[in-house]
């Protein structure tokens, strides 16, 4: 590869682990094409891509970036799951590990901070941004249903006495 090429895959990756919101490093070793097109297609349902890349730019680029803690793993044939969301890429990642033996997961990194392998699949484990907002809208109309309902008791309670007079006259 030209030196002028490598520079620009540098500084395409430096780009990607900068605004990379989580970064998983995977090992793809006897993965076939079409189990990788598989996985990248599912990376790009959820908003992540899937790259492999040499290992000796990758470091390059994580110079002076967020995912610097990373760069121990770049040994052997490395893939790297990137998203802007910090779960989409170790969801996916960890979901195609589990039906595919052949990806193996080294680690990743979420901001600033290093994952080991346990790290990742604790946070391919959390719920997804949407499904958090929805069960925080849940539990603050909760307590707002509630105090309606107590409100509305004593006033059926009271439609159901004047109901029973109102039968037990015309009766």
């Amino acid at each position: 590869m030209e030196k002028a090429k490598k520079m620009e895959v540098v500084e395409d990756l430096k780009g990607v682990f900068s605004e990379a919101g989580s970064v998983v490093v995977a090992h793809y070793t006897g993965m076939t094409v079409a189990q990788m097109s598989t996985l990248r297609a599912r990376m790009r349902a959820e908003g992540a891509s899937f790259k492999v890349a040499k290992n000796r730019l990758a470091m390059r680029a994580l110079d002076g970036t967020p995912a610097k803690a990373i760069a121990h793993l770049f040994k052997g044939p490395t893939g790297i799951a990137v998203s802007k969301d910090p779960v989409s890429a170790s969801k996916v990642a960890v979901a195609y590990a589990k039906e595919n033996d052949k990806l193996v997961i080294l680690g990743g990194v979420v901001g600033n901070t290093a994952l080991d392998v346990n790290g990742v699949r604790a946070l391919a484990e959390l719920p997804s941004l949407d499904a958090l907002r929805g069960r925080i809208v849940g539990l603050l109309k909760a307590p707002a249903t509630k105090i309606a309902g107590v409100l509305q008791a004593p006033a059926g309670q009271l439609a159901r006495v004047l109901a029973a007079y109102a039968n037990k006259e015309a009766a």
